[in-house]
């Protein structure tokens, strides 16, 4: 499938997957093409399979929730140190 093509599929099986709104798994796929996620996709065909989508869709949306559990343990931790 084209590059263009396995982005919209990874993009699919992230809404159907997860609660995730078509704006959302958007943002995730085009946040993750500006980290070059994807080069090796857009350089090999061969990475671009239904089987691939699936397996990139999860690794993004999992990057996701470890970025927000981070974020909130440090946000637990400030407001911990502020507490009298």
């Amino acid at each position: 499938m084209t590059y263009e093509a396995f982005l919209d599929e990874v993009t699919t099986i992230l809404t159907e997957l997860y609660d995730i709104d078509d704006a959302g798994a958007i943002k995730l796929v085009v946040d993750a093409q500006d980290a070059e996620f994807f080069v090796a996709h857009d350089d090999n065909e061969a990475m671009r399979t239904v089987e691939q989508a699936k397996k990139d869709a999860v690794a993004l949306y999992e990057r996701k929730q470890n970025k927000q559990q981070t974020q909130e343990k440090q946000q637990q931790r400030v407001r911990q140190k502020n507490k009298p």
